[in-house]
C-alpha cells in the first residue's frame, strides 16, 4: 500500500503478532465461520470461484487456496454465498485476490491493527499520495469487516468499533499530513514531530455513531471542528481562524472526495453551532457562548455522544467538561422531552398507527427501527443523566444496560431491547455491504430483498419476515410505551367551563392563555356544541364524548399558527358531520389523529377548506386499511367507475368526478402527512388518480359529442401525457400536459352524425370539450387546470393533433426543448392497443436520434438560462426554478436522454429519477454526480409535495403558517426550519455546479441581452 518502509512494516508485524500470541493468539478469519451465506444460485457462485482462481494467475496461489478450502471444507460455500448477493464485496475482492488470501489467512483483529497503523506510520508526500494510501487502506478495511461480520467472527461492538477506530485513524492521518505542511510553510511548530497534533489546540468531535463508536457499514460521519486559540502553536503572523477553516476544507477534501480508489469517509460538518453563520471550524469561546445562550434540546441529545476522536485530544476532553452542564442538567429534565421526540416525528412511530413492513421498510428510520432504540436510551439519558453520572454513556447498548441496572427500564425490555438492536444492526450492514450504499430500506425488489436475509444466512423470506418483524415490533412496544403514562397536557390547561349564559371568567383566561384572541366567542362557538345544535351532537352519547376530548382539542387547536381560525374550521367541520360518536371516539383515543385533523386546519388551508366541504373525506380514516398505503390503480379506477356509474346526467357526473377527485387528493395528502406513503408515492398515487379521471372522462365527453357530430369511421384517438403527468410525479395543484393525437383513413371526409363535421374539427371540438369537463368552475370547483401549450406549434396549432402531423413536425420543425419535453410522453389512454403502440414506437424514434452533444448541450443551457431571466428565483424555497433547483436536474435528465437514447435507448423514462438511475448505470452518469443529483431530486419532490397539499398559493416563509414549517422540517429531516434551507442551499449549489459540468455555464447566456 505504500506506507511507510519494509522495515517498519515488518517490525509492526512482528510486535502485533507477539501481542496477538499473548492475548491468546485468535484463529485466523477462515478458521471462524459461524454462519453461513446462502448461495441460492450454485452456477453462478462456481463461475465466480473461477473468476476467482483465474485472478490468482501463479500455480502456487491456486495450490495455497486449494489447500485453504481442504482445511476448511466449508470454505468454498461461504466464498460462493458472499460473492453471489454482494457485488461490492467481489468487486473489491477480485480487485486484490492476494490481499484476499492474506484477510483470510490471518486473524481480522491482527488486519486490523496492522492496517491503522500503516495509515498512521506513512508519511506521504503530496495529497495524492495520502488519498491513495487512506482509499486502498478503507477497501482492505471494509473486506476485512464484512467477511468477519458476515461469518459471525466477531461482536456488533467488533465491527461497528473497527469502522470507528478506521474514521479515527483516517482523520489522524490526514491532520498530520495538513499540520506537517503547515510547519513546511514556516507557520506551526509541534511539540511531538512524530504527532504533530497534539497540544496544537485544533480538535475533531465526532458525533452521532462515530462519537459512540457504532458506526454502520456506510456511514457518513459527523464532525464538529473546534480550536482553543490559547494553545495554537501558529506561528509566523498565521491566524487561527484562517488556517484552522482552511485546514478543515482541505481534511474534508481528503477525506470526501471520490477517486478512482473511491472515498474514505462522506463527511457533514453541519452538526457545529449555528452553521449558516459560523465558519468550518469554530474557536472554542464562541461555541461556548453559543451552547451556554443559545444551545437546542436536540443539540443537547447529540452532544450526549460527543467524543473527541482526533486532533488536540486533551483540548477536547476539556472542551466537553465545560459544556456538561449544558448536555446533563442538574434536575430531572421533562420538558426536554417533547424537543427530543420531536425530532423523532418523521420516523412516525405513533402507537398503534399504520402497519409495519417488511420490504421498502426502514430499518434505521422506519417504525420500530434502530433510531428508535436510540431515542429510548437517549430520551431517559436526557431526563435522569443530570442527576446520575452512571447514565452518561455514548453507547447505546450500555445505557440500556445501566438503565435497567438503574431501575429506569426493567431488565426484560432491556434484553429485549438489545437483542432486537443487534439483529437490526447486522440487517443493516447487509443491506449496505451489497452495494457500498448509504441506505437503510429493505429493498422492495424481491431479487435485492433475497440477498440481504441470504447474507444473514436465512434461506426462506418468510422466516426473514417473522424475525424482523417481530423485532420491529418489539422496539415500537417499548419506544411507545415511553410516552403512555405522560400525563395529559389538556387536563392541566385551566378552568373550561362552557355550561350557563355567562363567559366564566377563568374559562376565558385560560383561553387567553392557550393562544385564542377571541376567547369569549369561542366559547360562544362550543357551547353551541354542548346544547346539541348539530346533528353530529344531538345524541347524548356524543355530547358526552365531545365533552371529555375537548380540552384535548382545544389544546391541538392552539398549536396551530391560529387557533381562532382553527376552531372556526372545525366548527364547520362538525357542523356538517352527520354523526359523531365514532369519530370523537377515535379522536380522543387517537391523540395524534386529533392534532394531525387540527394541524390541517390550521395549518394547511388547502386540504383544510376539502375538509369543510367534504367532511364525510374522514370516514375512511375509521378503516384500519387507510394508513397501509396508496389505493391501486384497480381500487381508484373501480371506485370512480361506480361514482361516475352512479350520475344521472352528464353534468352530475363532471360534479361526481370533481368530488372523488378532491377527496382522493386529501386522503393521499393525509397518507403523506402521517408518513404512510412517501412523497414519490404521492406523486404516483395523485397521477394514478388523474389517469383514472382522464381514461374514464374522455368517453363520456366523446359520447356527448357523438350525439350531434356522430363518429368518424375507422379513426383512432389517443390522449397522451407530458411533463409531470407524463413521468408520473404530479402535485395537488400541478397543470395536467396533454396533448391529443388521432388519425383516420385517408377515405374519410366527415363525421357520420346529423350535423357531421371534418376529422380535424371533430377532434378539436372534441379536445375543446374535454378541457370544458376538466377546467369549468362547476358548483364543486375545478376538476383540473389543463396545458395544451405541448402540442406541435403551440397554441397557434390545432388543439388536436393527426399523428402524422405530429410525427412530421417532430422530425423536421421541432425545436430542442420539445424533443427534451418528448422523453415524459406516456399514452394515458388510446382507442386501439396499435394505435398506443404506433405512437410509442413513433416517440422512440424521434428520442433515439443521433444529436451532436455538445449543440445539444448548448441549446439545453440555452432553454435554462432563458427560463432563468425570465423568471428569476432567488428564494432557495422557489424549487422549480431556483439555479440549482428541480429544473436544472429534470434538464440534466433530458439531456443525458437525448445525447445517449441512440446507444442506449434504455435511459429513455419518463421519470426523472428513473432516467437518472438508467444513466449511472450505463455509466453516462457518474456515481459522484449521481449522488448528488439523486438525493436532491428526493428532496425537491419531498418538499414540493408538502407545499403543494398545503398552500394555494406561493410559499413564503415569513409569513407562512407555523405548523407548516413544522411539516417542511420533519419531511426534510433537519432539527429546524433555518438549517433545513441552509442544507437546501448547499444542495443548489451542488446541483448548479454539477449541471454546469455536465452542460456548461448557464449565468453567462442568462446575463446576455
Amino acid at each position: 500500500m505504500g506506507q511507510g518502509s519494509e522495515e517498519e512494516r515488518h517490525q509492526l508485524k512482528t510486535s502485533t503478532l507477539k501481542r496477538v500470541h499473548r492475548e491468546g493468539a485468535p484463529a485466523p478469519l477462515l478458521e471462524r465461520l459461524e454462519k453461513m451465506p446462502v448461495c441460492a444460485d450454485d452456477d453462478l457462485g462456481n463461475q465466480h470461484l473461477k473468476d476467482l482462481i483465474k485472478k490468482l494467475e501463479r500455480k502456487d496461489l491456486i495450490s495455497e487456496f486449494e489447500q485453504l478450502c481442504q482445511r476448511v471444507p466449508h470454505l468454498r460455500s461461504f466464498i460462493k454465498g458472499f460473492m453471489v448477493n454482494a457485488p461490492f464485496l467481489r468487486e473489491t475482492m477480485l480487485r486484490d485476490v492476494h490481499r484476499f488470501l492474506r484477510i483470510l489467512n490471518t486473524p481480522p483483529e491482527e488486519t486490523i491493527a496492522i492496517l491503522l497503523q500503516d495509515c498512521l506510520i506513512a508519511k506521504p508526500q503530496t495529497e495524492a499520495e495520502l488519498m491513495q494510501v487512506l482509499r486502498l487502506a478503507k477497501q482492505e478495511m471494509a473486506l476485512t469487516v464484512a467477511l468477519t461480520d458476515i461469518a459471525g467472527a466477531w461482536p456488533l461492538e467488533s465491527v461497528t468499533g473497527a469502522l470507528t477506530r478506521f474514521a479515527d485513524t483516517s482523520l489522524t492521518a490526514c491532520l498530520r499530513f495538513c499540520f506537517r505542511d503547515l510547519e513546511a510553510k514556516g507557520k506551526f511548530i509541534p511539540v511531538d514531530h512524530d504527532e504533530p497534533e497534539k497540544e496544537a489546540g485544533y480538535f475533531i468531535l465526532a458525533m452521532g455513531k462515530h462519537g459512540a463508536g457504532e458506526l454502520n457499514y456506510s456511514s457518513d460521519i459527523d464532525l464538529i471542528i473546534i480550536y482553543d486559540p490559547e494553545r495554537s502553536r501558529l506561528i509566523g503572523g498565521a491566524e487561527a481562524p484562517v488556517e484552522f477553516v482552511r485546514m478543515t476544507r482541505r481534511l474534508v477534501k481528503l477525506m470526501n472526495e471520490r477517486t478512482g480508489d473511491g472515498y474514505v469517509f462522506r463527511t457533514d460538518l453541519r452538526l457545529r453551532p449555528d452553521p449558516g453563520a459560523t465558519p468550518l471550524a469554530i474557536s472554542v469561546p464562541a461555541a461556548l457562548v453559543y451552547y451556554e445562550s443559545l444551545g437546542q434540546n436536540w443539540e443537547r441529545a447529540a452532544l450526549i455522544k460527543a467524543r473527541p476522536c482526533a486532533g488536540d485530544i486533551e483540548a477536547g476532553e476539556i472542551f466537553l467538561e465545560e459544556i456538561r452542564p449544558f448536555v446533563w442538567r442538574k434536575y430531572l429534565d421533562y420538558a426536554a422531552i417533547s424537543d427530543v421526540h420531536s425530532i423523532k416525528r418523521q420516523i412516525h412511530a405513533h402507537k398503534g398507527f399504520g402497519k409495519i413492513t417488511v420490504a421498502g421498510h426502514n430499518v434505521k428510520l422506519g417504525r420500530g427501527g434502530i433510531r428508535e432504540v436510540e431515542f429510548f436510551a437517549q430520551t431517559q439519558q436526557l431526563i435522569a443523566g443530570g442527576r446520575n453520572p452512571q447514565l452518561r454513556d455514548r453507547r447505546t447498548i450500555i445505557t440500556l444496560e445501566r438503565l435497567a441496572d438503574c431501575g429506569w427500564i426493567d431488565q426484560s425490555a432491556y434484553v429485549e431491547m438489545e437483542e432486537a438492536y443487534r439483529y437490526l444492526r447486522e440487517v443493516e450492514h447487509r443491506i449496505q455491504m451489497i452495494n457500498d450504499e448509504q441506505t437503510h430500506i429493505l429493498p422492495k425488489d424481491e431479487e435485492a430483498l433475497t440477498r440481504v436475509y441470504h447474507l444473514m444466512g436465512i434461506r426462506g423470506r418468510s422466516e426473514f419476515a417473522t424475525e424482523i418483524r417481530a423485532r420491529f415490533e418489539t422496539v415500537q412496544k417499548h419506544y411507545s410505551g415511553l410516552f403512555e403514562h405522560e400525563p395529559d397536557l389538556a387536563t392541566n390547561l385551566g378552568n373550561l367551563v362552557f355550561t350557563g349564559d355567562d363567559e366564566d371568567p377563568d374559562t376565558v383566561e385560560t383561553l387567553m392563555q392557550l393562544g385564542f384572541h377571541r376567547p369569549i366567542e369561542a366559547i360562544k362557538i362550543i357551547r353551541q356544541w354542548h346544547y346539541g345544535r348539530y346533528p353530529a351532537v344531538r345524541a347524548p352519547k356524543s355530547r358526552e364524548r365531545l365533552t371529555e376530548f375537548t380540552p384535548i382539542l382545544l389544546d391541538a387547536l392552539a398549536k396551530t399558527e391560529n387557533a381562532d381560525k382553527a376552531l372556526l374550521t372545525f366548527d364547520s367541520f362538525l357542523s356538517k358531520l352527520p354523526m359523531g360518536v365514532q369519530l370523537f371516539g377515535l379522536l380522543k383515543s387517537n391523540p395524534h389523529l386529533l392534532n394531525l385533523l387540527a394541524m390541517v386546519m390550521g395549518n394547511a388551508p388547502r386540504m383544510a377548506e376539502i375538509v369543510s366541504r367534504r367532511v364525510h373525506v374522514l370516514d375512511a380514516l375509521l378503516e384500519p386499511a387507510f394508513f397501509g398505503g396508496a389505493p391501486t390503480p384497480e381500487q381508484v379506477n373501480a371506485a370512480l367507475a361506480t361514482t361516475l356509474g352512479q350520475a344521472s346526467y352528464y353534468e352530475e357526473a363532471l360534479d361526481r368526478a370533481r368530488i372523488f377527485a378532491q377527496e382522493q387528493q386529501f386522503l393521499l395528502g393525509l397518507r403523506l402527512i402521517t408518513s404512510s406513503i412517501s412523497a414519490a408515492e404521492m406523486g404516483q398515487g395523485l397521477s394514478t388518480l388523474a389517469d383514472a379521471v382522464l381514461c374514464q372522462l374522455l368517453p363520456l365527453v366523446q359520447k356527448e359529442l357523438e350525439e350531434t357530430h356522430g363518429k368518424i369511421s375507422g379513426a383512432d384517438v389517443a390522449l397522451v401525457a407530458m411533463g409531470k403527468l407524463g413521468g408520473q410525479e404530479i402535485t395537488c395543484s400541478s397543470d395536467l400536459d396533454l396533448i391529443l393525437l388521432y388519425d383516420f383513413p385517408e377515405d374519410v371526409v366527415q363525421s357520420d352524425g346529423k350535423r357531421p363535421l371534418a376529422p380535424s374539427q371533430y377532434y378539436s371540438r372534441l379536445t375543446q370539450r374535454l378541457v370544458s369537463a376538466l377546467t369549468a368552475p362547476t358548483a364543486e370547483g375545478v376538476l383540473y387546470e389543463v396545458d395544451f401549450r405541448l402540442r406541435p406549434s403551440g397554441n397557434s396549432g390545432p388543439l388536436a393533433t393527426r399523428f402524422a402531423s405530429f410525427k412530421d413536425y417532430q422530425s423536421k420543425d421541432a425545436w430542442t426543448w420539445e424533443h427534451m419535453a418528448l422523453t415524459r410522453t406516456r399514452v394515458i389512454t388510446s382507442s386501439s392497443v396499435e394505435f398506443s403502440m404506433q405512437i410509442d414506437c413513433a416517440v422512440s424514434q424521434l428520442l433515439q436520434e443521433k444529436r451532436e452533444q455538445k449543440t445539444l448541450a448548448l441549446e439545453v443551457c440555452d432553454m435554462r438560462a432563458r427560463i432563468q431571466k425570465e423568471k428569476p428565483a432567488k428564494s432557495p424555497w422557489q424549487i422549480k426554478g431556483i439555479p440549482g433547483g428541480l429544473i436544472d436536474i429534470e434538464f440534466i435528465a433530458q439531456f443525458l436522454q437525448l445525447a445517449h437514447g441512440v446507444k442506449h435507448p434504455e435511459i429513455l423514462q419518463t421519470r426523472t429519477e428513473d432516467a437518472l438511475i438508467k444513466a449511472r448505470d450505463l455509466g453516462v452518469l457518474s456515481e459522484e454526480d449521481a449522488e448528488t443529483l439523486l438525493p436532491a431530486l428526493r428532496h425537491y419532490e419531498d418538499l414540493t409535495q408538502i407545499l403543494k397539499l398545503a398552500l394555494t398559493g406561493h410559499f413564503d416563509p415569513k409569513t407562512a403558517p407555523g405548523g407548516l414549517l413544522d411539516m417542511l422540517v420533519d419531511t426534510g429531516g433537519e432539527p429546524d426550519f433555518e438549517r433545513l434551507t441552509i442544507y437546501m442551499q448547499d444542495q443548489q449549489a451542488k446541483v448548479r455546479e454539477t449541471f454546469e459540468r455536465l452542460l456548461g455555464k448557464v449565468e453567462q447566456i442568462a446575463k446576455a441581452p
